[in-house]
């Protein structure tokens, strides 16, 4: 992929923003769109703002999505002056937002009926790993568009994998969804069990770090846990979002998901709270609800 290639970027929220700041500092061409206000980096940069998302397919040759939600792809894709009005044959559409496995299949279809190729490519790693250009990148879709797209991808993450055909990479990005949920529980619950039994949930921590238990989830947010830094990050109402989709693909394929039901409940406990908006390891808040007893509580007693 050399820089002569045109970059077009749709959705520059948390992620989108740094995602698409690799690009232009790669040298690219990069043409821009978003809902809200161009954050300022971007505005100062070599970008050239849009006024809607037609445009920015019009002039780029492979138009990249970071959007909220499976109706806020739908809305920029086919919506008026949506990303397909604006299409020409040979060009590519890759969906780097957490959507339905399901409708992107659907969008799938639509996008090449109009004689481009459409991969989708959901990312883990949340703000840090896209601002670091450390995201893990789960792609489905046509091998050769893949092949062309990898070289752009690896400007923003470093484990980049094409998992199978188009909506394997969100079903991909939905099991991690269930499998990071699932180990923020486990992280809470053994703190909190630690904690009030008395024992330091810091070194309780760095004991398991070294041995089985050990986790990405249990190094960073455990420590979170414990000192209670509960800024995003990774929102619990995008969370929530996520476990939306696995439950419903699971009820779609006669699949039961348990734990991953207790997790959204548990999420959905923290959002009753004021919480939607605190990162998604604050999921301990709802285990110490239960409990009354905060992490940490027992420390000062020693």
């Amino acid at each position: 992929m050399n820089n002569s290639t045109k970059l077009g970027f749709v959705g520059l929220g948390i992620m989108g923003s740094p995602m698409a700041g690799h690009l232009i500092n790669a040298g690219y061409t990069v043409y821009i769109h978003t809902r809200s206000k161009v954050p300022a980096d971007l505005a100062a940069s070599s970008a050239i703002q849009c006024h809607t998302s037609k445009e920015v397919a019009e002039n780029a040759d492979i138009i990249f999505m970071m959007l909220p939600d499976t109706p806020d792809v739908q809305k920029v894709l086919f919506g008026e002056n949506g990303i397909a009005a604006g299409l020409t044959k040979g060009k590519i559409v890759v969906d780097m937002s957490s959507i339905s496995p399901i409708d992107t299949k659907e969008y799938a279809k639509k996008v090449n009926a109009l004689g481009c190729e459409y991969l989708d490519a959901p990312v883990s790693g949340g703000e840090v790993g896209a601002k670091n250009a450390t995201l893990s990148i789960m792609v489905g879709g046509n091998e050769v568009a893949f092949n062309q797209v990898k070289p752009i991808f690896e400007l923003m993450g470093k484990n980049i994998n094409l998992v199978g055909a188009n909506g394997d990479g969100q079903t991909a990005k939905v099991a991690n969804q269930i499998i990071v949920a699932l180990n923020i529980e486990a992280v809470g619950e053994a703190l909190l069990f630690a904690s009030k039994a008395g024992a330091d949930p810091a070194k309780v921590r760095q004991a398991l770090m070294g041995g089985f238990a050990g986790s990405k989830i249990l190094e960073v947010h455990g420590e979170r846990m414990i000192n209670r830094t509960f800024n995003p990050g990774f929102r619990i109402e995008l969370h929530q979002k996520d476990l939306n989709l696995a439950l419903n693909s699971a009820r779609a394929l006669g699949v039961s998901l348990p734990n991953t039901a207790t997790a959204q409940e548990l999420f959905n406990a923290c959002a009753a709270h004021g919480g939607k908006a605190w990162d998604h390891s604050a999921m301990v808040k709802a285990l110490e609800n239960m409990a009354n007893f905060e992490i940490g509580q027992n420390s000062g007693e020693k």
